[in-house]
């Protein structure tokens, strides 16, 4: 199969580390405009978030709203960075003013930012999230490409 790129946009969301970070879901991560964050959040990884669902670029909203759409997430903290590959749906709401989720399943609300994540909060790397617990910065850059599979 050859998958031809038609469209494609990279946006940044900077956000915080926090002391109560403890990445340790299986399922989803999230990064929250909260500026405050209790050790039951344990899905998320950034917290003073400057965008959420709703605030993505319309061109990253359009693109993400297709089921053709592969989503590059890199996550960068100092020299540190993971990468996680998700996919975008036709269904997504993207209508959360106040965070944003990456899932491995296929549930969507209004914070679904991405389905079929290859990691959660648990699989994220070790020593990018201790960074994170002493509260460093966290660079999110989402690539999302719209690709043609015929």
């Amino acid at each position: 199969m050859v998958l031809k790129i038609i469209d494609f946009n990279i946006e940044k969301i900077t956000a915080y580390g926090h002391q109560n970070i403890r990445a340790t879901h299986r399922t989803t991560f999230e990064i929250t405009c909260e500026k405050d964050l209790s050790i039951r959040g344990n899905c998320i990884i950034g917290v003073k978030a400057d965008k959420s669902a709703r605030k993505l670029d319309e061109k990253t909203k359009k693109l993400l709203k297709n089921d053709n759409s592969y989503v590059f997430i890199i996550l960068k903290s100092g020299e540190l960075y993971d990468l996680v590959i998700a996919k975008g749906s036709s269904k997504l709401l993207l209508s959360s003013n106040k965070s944003m989720v990456f899932r491995k399943s296929e549930y969507i609300d209004d914070r679904t930012v991405a389905i079929h994540s290859n990691k959660a909060s648990y699989d994220i790397d070790r020593a990018l999230i201790e960074k994170l617990v002493k509260g460093s910065i966290l660079e999110v850059f989402l690539l999302v490409i719209l690709y043609d599979k015929g």
